[in-house]
């Protein structure tokens, strides 16, 4: 089975994403029960919520992110 986890489980407060993976806390626990096409889906979903989690941690450096990141 495909996975995107990369061993990086740590969930981003603002976004609700893995800083690690980009997916949900929900998509990781149903990662096993879902189908071939709808991990597929998911995964095409990733590149853009990490790249988007990639921009806001640059607010990070500065200082205007509201949240820290909490391990899952």
């Amino acid at each position: 089975m495909q996975t995107p986890c990369i061993h990086l489980c740590s969930l981003v407060s603002d976004t609700g994403f893995c800083a690690g993976c980009g997916r949900t806390l929900e998509e990781i626990g149903s990662w096993v029960s879902y189908s071939d096409i709808e991990r597929r889906r998911i995964m095409a979903l990733l590149p853009a919520r990490l790249a988007g989690a990639a921009a806001g941690s640059n607010h990070m450096e500065t200082g205007s992110a509201s949240g820290p990141e909490q391990a899952l």
